[in-house]
């Protein structure tokens, strides 16, 4: 079972989900470290956008990256290797069938992965099976519904409700960050923590208004246009005004908010 990627597999995705990670990366990982000698799986590493990172946080931890894309595995690999990490262990692999034993690793992380899954309970469930007891699984998702933004435009909400389509006629679900904390606890992992990581940008933060409302949110909406209007969702017209709509919203008197989620589960230790 797999779930399916609607944002497609073009060169320029890749170089959206790098300028994403570029962007977040304090935001999402300012407490993501591993420890020395420990073993950590990364499940769905796509085109190593977060692989750099968990790298960089966690030199002495012992990395094993899988995706079922060989075409986004191999440039995950190749750009871990021009950035110097050699050490990563790459792999082809289903979260739904993993070619590991049971209690393999230490720590489990994904990273934009459950959203684009038909079953995530199944695939969280899969995941603590190779995990040791007493270990974590680290997940970090979005949630669309968490989006706001000034000035407000109603072709907006309709042109962000393409993706929110979209990614639920694939089997995946655009709002799943909301949802972290029962999902994790249906699963088996206590205690959950889950913290939301608010992303706040106006005109005083450049960094995030290039880097977030324009490269990565607007950029990944954008990119829905053709499969969205095919699909008879929306008109040509009213996504079009909600794109430049979205993009206003990164002039000097515009602002945009969306919402984040990192939820950390264990493996309980057996009584």
């Amino acid at each position: 079972m797999k779930g399916q990627y609607v944002h497609g597999y073009e060169p320029a995705e890749a170089v959206r989900l790098q300028d994403q990670a570029r962007t977040l990366v304090e935001l999402l990982h300012s407490d993501t470290h591993f420890p020395e000698g420990s073993t950590v799986l990364e499940a769905g590493c796509g085109v190593g956008a977060q692989t750099l990172t968990l790298a960089q946080n966690s030199p002495g931890a012992k990395i094993t990256s899988i995706d079922i894309s060989a075409e986004s595995l191999g440039q995950a690999k190749k750009t871990a290797h021009a950035a110097g990490f050699t050490g990563i262990d790459f792999r082809q692999a289903d979260i739904f069938s993993l070619p590991f034993q049971s209690e393999t690793f230490d720590h489990v992380f994904l990273c934009f992965v459950l959203e684009h899954l038909p079953n995530p309970i199944e695939a969280l469930i899969r995941l603590r099976a190779v995990l040791k007891p007493g270990g974590t699984v680290t997940v970090i998702e979005g949630d669309h519904g968490s989006t706001y933004f000034y000035p407000e435009s109603d072709a907006a909400d309709a042109a962000i409700n393409c993706q929110v389509e979209l990614q639920r006629r694939a089997g995946g679900d655009a709002h799943i960050g909301r949802q972290l904390y029962p999902l994790l606890n249906q699963s088996g992992y206590c205690p959950v923590r889950v913290s939301p990581r608010m992303v706040y940008v106006d005109s005083s933060r450049p960094h995030f208004v290039d880097g977030f409302t324009r490269k990565t949110f607007t950029a990944m909406i954008e990119g829905v246009r053709s499969p969205a209007i095919q699909a008879g969702i929306v008109d040509a017209t009213v996504f079009d005004e909600g794109i430049e709509a979205l993009y206003r919203t990164a002039e000097a008197d515009g602002t945009f908010c969306y919402t984040f989620f990192k939820a950390v589960g264990e493996k309980t230790l057996p009584a």
